[in-house]
């Protein structure tokens, strides 16, 4: 993924992505505290008692927990919200770059299933969701390999968004993201507690350039929308109905940015 925007550029004719689309703010933090707050921000009492089951038993004794350095990106709200609840879009957009194997395959309307035909399989459900809050649960088991027997682990996650417009009518939106993570058996226990501050960078850096490339797709929707609808049509893994929203979110964003500039050059004062 460290390449992919760059790519993602190339693929639709664009300039390289300017540095002021994406900003880190903060650094990572595993602490005792912020693992309290995060727990507590979580909305279970708008959770069904099954999903308030599930996530409860991850969230009470984590392997790990990481809450990753935030990101503030320039991005149209509703593509961010969009694109949070459809990754398989972009997982679709990387396999007509020929940047990764990964295989999505949308089972019902708030799930997912993944491969990475590398030994990883997975389920991710999108448990809750509104335009601050997204919450996952996702259950997976790794083969490969580079392990005697299967390793089953499951994970809650949880992405706070908000959204602060600019005085030239873009939106920022600020993502910070908390990961609980739990390992099925000691040895994988201890193994990612012992490699935990690797794991966390791979993370973070992971973070960073979904948040880029999504800030990318945002952009290049404000210039070049029909070739966002092109991309849109030739999606592999992704089914038709979320093809065709896509499409609509691109030429959404090219209209919004189109009356916002226009509000703008009204405004102005003439000389």
């Amino acid at each position: 993924m460290l390449w992919v925007g760059g790519s993602f550029s190339k693929c639709l004719g664009q300039d390289a992505i300017s540095s002021s689309l994406i900003q880190t703010i903060g650094e990572a933090d595993t602490s005792q505290r912020t693992r309290q707050e995060a727990t507590r921000q979580i909305p279970m009492d708008r959770l069904t008692q099954v999903a308030q089951q599930r996530i409860q038993r991850i969230i009470a004794s984590p392997t790990l927990f990481r809450r990753l350095p935030s990101q503030r990106i320039d991005c149209d709200p509703e593509m961010f919200i969009f694109l949070v609840r459809h990754p398989e879009v972009m997982v679709g957009i990387w396999e007509v770059m020929g940047i990764t194997k990964v295989h999505t395959q949308r089972t019902a309307p708030f799930k997912l299933e993944a491969n990475d035909n590398a030994g990883t399989d997975c389920v991710m459900d999108l448990v809750y969701g509104d335009h601050a809050t997204h919450l996952f649960y996702a259950e997976g088991e790794y083969s490969g390999p580079m392990v005697a027997k299967p390793i089953k682990g499951a994970g809650v996650f949880v992405l706070h968004s908000r959204y602060i417009k600019q005085p030239d009518g873009t939106v920022h939106v600020v993502g910070t993201l908390d990961c609980f993570i739990q390992l099925g058996s000691l040895g994988a226990d201890l193994v990612a507690r012992t490699l935990s501050g690797l794991i966390g960078r791979t993370a973070d850096n992971n973070f960073t350039e979904t948040a880029r490339f999504i800030a990318q797709i945002s952009r290049t929707s404000t210039t070049n929308p029909e070739g966002m609808v092109d991309l849109a049509n030739r999606l592999p893994q992704v089914d038709p109905s979320i093809r065709e929203k896509f499409a609509e979110q691109s030429r959404s964003v090219y209209q919004r940015s189109t009356r916002t500039a226009a509000l703008l050059d009204t405004a102005r004062p003439a000389r």
